[in-house]
C-alpha cells in the first residue's frame, strides 16, 4: 500500500465521520447546529457522496441504508415522503453495486438515493397526485425526468408528498394528509414541492424532483433552507403534458446546494423531440465548476414589487444580503420593472391551463376536486377566445420588458415568500401586513410575477426570522441563462453558509 492509499478514508471512516466532519466550524455558533452525532452521510453533498461510491469509499447498498435509517426515524414526524419502495430500492442498490463491481459505465448520479414528487409519473409505483381520484393509481411508463435520472444510475426510493395536482403552495391533501416544516412542526412546509424539500432538509434523499408554476420549487425551498431552482421553460422536457405550448409550468429539481443542484441538472436537462419548445442544449452544460468572478456585474435590487404586501421579518431578512452581494463584487442598485401585466397573464393563463388540464375529469367527477381547484378550473371553462387573447397580449408585454431589464443588469434580487411559513393547518393566507388577500395564490405573487417573466431563478437559503424560521431569496438570471444563476447561488451560499443550520428533529 502506498502512503498516498493510507491517506485515503477507509469505507468505515467515511460511514462513522464524514457527517460530523461536514459542519463547517467557519460558520457563527449560532449557525453551527449539527452536532457529532449528525446521522452519518445524510447531510453530506450529493456530489461528494456520488465521489464517494464512485472511488468505492462507499457502496450504493450503504448509502441507501442510511437513508431509510433517516426516514424510519424522521418521517412520521414530517409526513415528506407518503410511498416508500425499500425493498425495490435495495434490490436496485445491489445492481448498482455489481455493475461497479464488474467494471462498467457509471451516470452521474450512480448510487444516489433519490424520491421523485408524486405528481410526477414511475412505472409501477403508486402516483397518486395528491387526488382521491387516483390514490390507487400505478403508471406504466416513467415521466422523461424518471427516466433520465434512472439511467443515471440513481436509486429510487419513493415518492414526495404534494398538494392537490399540485395546486397552492401549502402541501396538504385528502390522500396522506399534511406535510410538516421541519424547523417548526406547527407550521407549512410550502409547496407543491413541500415534501421534496422537507425530505432534502431532512437528510432523507441527497437529490429530489419536483416541478414548478407559481413557484412550487422555489417556496418550500425557501422555507426548508434548501435550494429549489426554476429553470427555463425547455431546459427540463416534459412529453407528457397534453399542453406542450404551455409555458408556466416546467419540471426540475431541488437540493441543498447549488453543486448538489447543477449535477442533478446535468443528467435531466437537455432535448426532446417530442417538447415544443425544448431548448437545444445539452445537460452537460451544467457539468462545469460553478466558480467564477462577480467584480462588477450589475445586479437590480428589488424595490416594492408593484406595492404586494411583504412581511417585515422576510423584507429584513433579504434586505441583510443586499452586503453579500456587494461582497463579492457586485454593482448593486434598487430597480425593478413593471410587473403589472403577470396580474393579467398569470391568472388567466393559469385557469385556462388547469381547464386544458382537468376539464374531462372535471366533467365525470365534478365532486372530485378541492374547491380552490374547481374554482380555477371553472374560471378557465368560463374564459372567451377575447379573454386569453388579453393574456397573451399582456404575457408578451410582460417577457419583453423584463428581458429588456436584464439587459442592463444580469441578476434580479428578490423575497422568495412574502410571509413567512404559517400554520399548517390553513390552507392560504388571507393577508399580509393588514392587506386582504382575496385569492389562495394571492400570496405567492413573488414567486409568480418571476413563473411569467419565464427567466431562469434559484430560491437560496437567506436567513431566519426572528423565530428561526427560514428565508429564502430569489435570483433570476438573464434568459436562458440557467448555469449563471447556479454560478451566484453557489457564489452566495458559500459567502453566508446559511444552508449548513439543518432541522434539529433530523440530527
Amino acid at each position: 500500500m502506498t502512503s498516498e492509499q493510507k491517506d485515503q478514508p477507509t469505507r468505515r471512516e467515511v460511514l462513522t465521520g464524514l457527517a460530523a466532519a461536514s459542519v463547517s466550524t467557519a460558520l457563527p455558533a449560532v449557525l453551527r447546529a449539527e452536532p457529532a452525532s449528525a446521522p452519518s452521510l445524510c447531510f453530506i453533498p450529493a456530489v461528494e457522496m456520488a465521489a464517494l461510491i464512485r472511488a468505492k469509499k462507499l457502496s450504493a447498498r450503504e448509502a441507501l441504508a442510511e437513508h431509510l435509517k433517516q426516514i424510519e426515524r424522521v418521517n412520521p414526524q414530517v409526513n415528506a415522503i407518503v410511498t416508500l419502495i425499500a425493498e425495490q430500492a435495495t434490490a436496485a442498490a445491489a445492481r448498482a453495486d455489481e455493475m461497479q463491481a464488474r467494471g462498467e459505465k457509471l451516470g452521474p448520479l450512480h448510487g444516489l438515493p433519490v424520491a421523485h414528487k408524486d405528481l410526477i409519473d414511475t412505472a409501477g409505483v403508486r402516483t397518486t397526485y395528491g387526488s382521491p381520484l387516483f390514490k390507487d393509481h400505478v403508471p406504466t411508463k416513467d415521466a422523461l425526468l424518471v427516466a433520465r435520472m434512472r439511467e443515471a444510475g440513481a436509486i429510487f426510493l419513493g415518492k414526495t408528498n404534494t398538494p392537490e395536482f399540485g395546486a397552492g403552495s401549502q402541501t396538504f391533501n385528502r390522500v396522506f394528509g399534511a406535510t410538516h416544516n421541519p424547523y417548526d412542526l406547527t407550521k407549512t412546509c410550502g409547496g407543491s414541492s413541500g415534501g421534496a424539500a422537507v425530505a432534502l432538509a431532512c437528510g432523507m434523499v441527497p437529490v429530489a424532483s419536483g416541478s414548478d408554476q407559481g413557484g412550487s420549487l422555489r417556496n418550500p425551498a425557501g422555507w426548508c433552507n434548501v435550494v429549489g431552482f426554476r429553470p427555463s421553460f425547455g431546459r427540463v422536457p416534459n412529453p407528457a403534458s397534453n399542453n406542450g405550448w404551455f409555458t408556466l409550468s416546467t419540471d426540475g429539481c431541488l437540493g441543498r446546494s447549488a453543486a448538489d443542484l447543477a449535477l442533478s441538472l446535468s443528467t435531466i436537462a437537455g432535448p426532446d423531440i417530442s417538447t415544443p419548445l425544448s431548448i437545444d442544449e445539452p445537460g452537460s452544460v451544467f457539468a462545469r465548476p460553478l466558480e467564477r468572478s462577480f467584480k462588477g456585474v450589475r445586479v437590480a435590487w428589488f424595490k416594492d414589487l408593484n406595492g404586494i404586501p411583504i412581511d417585515p421579518r422576510v423584507r429584513t431578512a433579504v434586505d441583510a444580503q443586499r452586503k453579500t452581494f456587494e461582497s463579492l463584487g457586485c454593482i448593486v442598485e434598487q430597480a425593478e420593472p413593471d410587473f403589472a401585466p403577470a396580474e393579467i397573464a398569470f391568472r388567466i393563463l393559469r385557469s385556462w391551463g388547469d381547464a386544458a388540464r382537468f376539464a374531462t375529469l372535471f366533467h365525470q367527477h365534478p365532486d372530485g376536486f378541492k374547491d380552490t381547484l374547481t374554482g380555477e378550473i371553472e374560471r378557465g371553462l368560463a374564459l372567451s377566445a377575447s379573454d386569453i387573447a388579453r393574456a397573451q397580449v399582456a404575457h408578451t408585454e410582460l417577457w419583453r420588458s423584463f428581458q429588456t431589464f436584464m439587459t442592463e443588469y444580469e441578476y434580479f434580487i428578490l423575497p422568495t415568500t412574502q410571509l413567512p411559513p404559517f400554520d399548517v393547518n390553513t390552507p392560504w393566507p388571507t393577508e399580509i401586513n393588514g392587506v386582504h388577500l382575496a385569492n389562495y395564490i394571492d400570496w405567492m405573487k413573488s414567486c409568480w410575477y418571476i413563473s411569467t417573466t419565464g427567466n431562469p431563478a434559484a430560491s437560496v437559503p437567506a436567513g431566519f426570522t426572528p423565530e428561526g424560521l427560514p428565508v429564502g431569496l430569489q435570483i433570476v438570471g438573464r434568459n436562458r441563462q440557467d448555469f449563471s444563476v447556479l454560478q451566484m447561488s453557489h457564489a452566495f451560499e458559500q459567502a453566508t453558509g446559511f444552508g449548513k443550520r439543518h432541522p434539529k428533529i433530523a440530527l
